[in-house]
Order: structure tokens, then sequence, then C-alpha cells
């Protein structure tokens, strides 16, 4: 909704405004991965008392994952203008090609979903954990570095 607004075009026309959205999400993405890497994990008996998940708290991070992240608006500036026929509104049909995005993305995360709940009691053991939160972090760490050197 914001590419179809124009931001997009915002943060492609001013460099100060790209940069500093980069080095923010750079942040982001590091702090995320290093709290991944520094966070003990508990030695638990054999049941291990689960945190009841929270839907506001994971929809809040991804958003902001995705608003600070400024590949995600270069990427819909620069994939979606192909797809619009010259004598479409502009901003109606861009809408709805993110709605497709957005649509797949979902029926994609919900296969993930899936997949995970069936995975539940490996995925859940301590040592995977532990060695997914620490692959992860490294690999998130490794993003926002790399957005943080990127020209």
């Amino acid at each position: 909704m914001l590419t179809a607004a124009g931001l997009s075009a915002l943060l492609a026309a001013s460099q100060l405004a790209y940069d500093v959205l980069r080095w923010v999400g750079a942040a982001y993405l590091v702090w995320m991965g290093l709290r991944m890497l520094l966070t003990r994990h508990a030695q638990a008996p054999e049941v291990e008392r689960q945190e009841e998940p929270r839907f506001g708290r994971g929809l809040r991070r991804g958003l902001l994952t995705n608003l600070l992240n400024p590949k995600v608006g270069a990427f819909y500036v620069a994939m979606l203008p192909q797809f619009i026929p010259a004598q479409a509104p502009h901003a109606v049909m861009g809408l709805a090609l993110a709605g497709v995005h957005v649509v797949e993305g979902l029926v994609w995360s919900a296969v993930l979903i899936g997949f995970a709940s069936w995975m539940g009691g490996v995925l859940r053991s301590p040592a995977v954990r532990r060695f997914l939160d620490r692959l992860t972090g490294v690999v998130i760490v490794g993003f926002g570095v790399r957005l943080a050197v990127s020209e």
C-alpha cells in the first residue's frame, strides 16, 4: 500500500531517506540476530514450559522487519510496473498485484506452519532449538551486515 502511495518513489529519489532506512533496517537485523545468538536457553527438565504464541507480537515483529527493509519497497518498484498495462490505473493495479504477492506469501507461510506443527516434537527439543536459533542468528546478522555495507 505504501509503495502504491509513492513511498518507494520517495526513497528512490532521496538518497538520504534511503540510507537512513537502510541503516535503521541493518541495525534492527543485527540486533535481532545477536539476540538469537546470545540468548541462553535454560536447561529444563523433560517438560519445557511453553510460552503461548502471541499473534500480535509476531505480526508486529514481521511488520517492523518488512517496513525497515528498503529492499521490499525496491522489489515492488522494480517488479510491479512490468506487469501493469499502460491503460490500467497504476495505484489500483499495483495494489492488486501486491495483494497477489501477499496471498502467495500467506499460502507459503501456512504450508510452513503446517510442516512445523507436524514436526513439532523434534523442533521443540532443546538441542534442535539451540541449533536453529544460532543458525538463524548468524544468517540474520549476515543479512544486516550485508545491508549496511551494500550500496
